[in-house]
């Protein structure tokens, strides 16, 4: 079944941002499957310039990235008229306790702990999507039916 462009266009986009490139992969590929539009990135610069492109409805920043980190990416994203609506969700290996704390400082609107399997992360990205409630709640039932 192909879709034409208005109904591509409103599916949700997010941008992953991930160094590690089977992960970034492994995300990409899950989340198109569960129908959403997907773009990637390799690091906070490449996400700050992502991002102010094409206007994601969601960002899921790992936070130690090469060069800008996530910490300071969001921070930047975060205080752009341009990208500040944008949520922002951490999706990062730093589990200590007060990590997702020190995230929502940062700027994040939300903290997903890796691992994170594919299907947990479409449940956990569905609140974010605001201007997508039929959609998020259309893969929320995906995810059921896949277990």
């Amino acid at each position: 079944m192909s879709l034409n462009a208005p109904d591509y266009l409103a599916r949700p986009l997010i941008l992953i941002v991930e160094d590690f490139d089977d992960a970034r992969e492994m995300y990409r590929d899950y989340l198109e499957f569960s129908g959403f539009r997907v773009e990637t990135a390799r690091d906070g610069a490449q996400a700050i310039e992502r991002a102010v492109e094409s206007s994601p409805d969601l960002i899921l920043m790992d936070l130690s990235l090469p060069g800008i980190d996530g910490w300071q990416a969001t921070r930047i994203l975060k205080t752009d008229p341009g990208t500040s609506h944008i949520p922002v969700v951490a999706l990062s290996a730093h589990a200590l306790p007060g990590e997702d704390e020190r995230a929502r400082e940062a700027g994040c609107d939300g903290f997903i702990a890796k691992p994170c399997m594919p299907p947990d992360l479409v449940t956990a990205v569905a609140p974010f999507l605001k201007g997508h409630a039929q959609f998020a709640a259309r893969a929320r039932r995906a995810k059921v039916r896949n277990r």
